[in-house]
């Protein structure tokens, strides 16, 4: 599996440097991390973005310690409708004394956006992810899940953006299926080039009967338009959360289209 996304993004790469007849400027990224919400806005069309970074988490009710790298592609084919794969490429766990190196889940999705956001209404997206690798590796606090569904809300209040999404998701542990909801609520205030971020997240636990709830904060630095460095940490509020989470990683928008976009057919 891992071999098919390398194959992926390298063959987009080669697509899109061969696409030098592009006449516009880079667009801006439209990074989903380091924050669990995601942004109810999708990345501009024809460009692939690509998020990456790296986690180190404690005293889980899976493990101990846990080192792990995430990686997620998107891209916007219309400007109403955004593909996106997510995956984990290694999974470090220690537990009891004992070491676990491991590759993590893959997962694919799509988002789409119901109303588009203006000056008098937030933007309003509906998104749906599938697993479509399964893994060993021990979870964070949140489990993992078959197939989730989320509703997305985003908007810019007084100088703040503000990200809320909800969130129902099917966790199955053998035969036993379960419904899982969460909600998150962040809100982020540029400053220069420095962004803040703080939020806090909720989410069920129907296999452990308990809830994950935890908050976060994070700065990210815009090197370019296209480029941005991120990091932060997350502490969780109960004791069937993950009790710390640091992570850093950066979002890159590819500078070069993969195709022409007729903006007057996509408004």
């Amino acid at each position: 599996m891992k071999s098919v996304q390398v194959c992926f993004c390298m063959m987009a790469y080669a697509f899109a440097q061969a696409s030098s007849a592009q006449s516009d400027p880079v667009p801006d990224a439209n990074p989903g991390r380091p924050t669990v919400s995601t942004p109810a806005t999708l990345t501009p069309v024809g460009y692939l973005q690509f998020e990456n970074g790296s986690f180190f988490a404690e005293h889980s009710t899976e493990f101990a310690q846990r080192v792990g790298t995430s990686q997620v592609t998107k891209l916007s084919v219309i400007a109403r409708l955004e593909l996106f794969l997510q995956s984990e490429p290694l999974a470090i766990s220690q537990s009891t004394g004992q070491t676990s190196l491991h590759e993590g889940e893959v997962f694919a999705g799509v988002q789409g956006v119901v109303f588009g956001g203006s000056e008098s209404r937030p933007t309003l997206s509906v998104s749906y992810t599938r697993r479509v690798h399964s893994s060993v590796a021990p979870e964070l606090d949140i489990g993992t899940f078959r197939q989730s569904g989320s509703l997305l809300l985003g908007d810019n209040l007084h100088g703040f953006h503000v990200d809320v999404n909800g969130i129902i998701a099917e966790q199955i542990q053998g035969a036993v299926r379960r419904a899982q909801f969460g909600q998150t609520l962040s809100i982020s205030h540029p400053l220069g080039k420095l962004t803040i971020s703080a939020e806090i997240w909720h989410f069920s636990q129907p296999l452990l009967h308990g809830n994950a709830v935890g908050n976060l904060w994070a700065v990210s630095y815009s090197l370019r338009k296209n480029l941005l460095v991120d990091g932060g940490f997350s502490h969780g509020l109960t004791k069937t959360s993950t009790q710390s989470e640091t992570f850093v990683g950066f979002t890159y928008l590819l500078p070069r289209r993969l195709w022409v976009h007729d903006h007057a057919k996509h408004r």
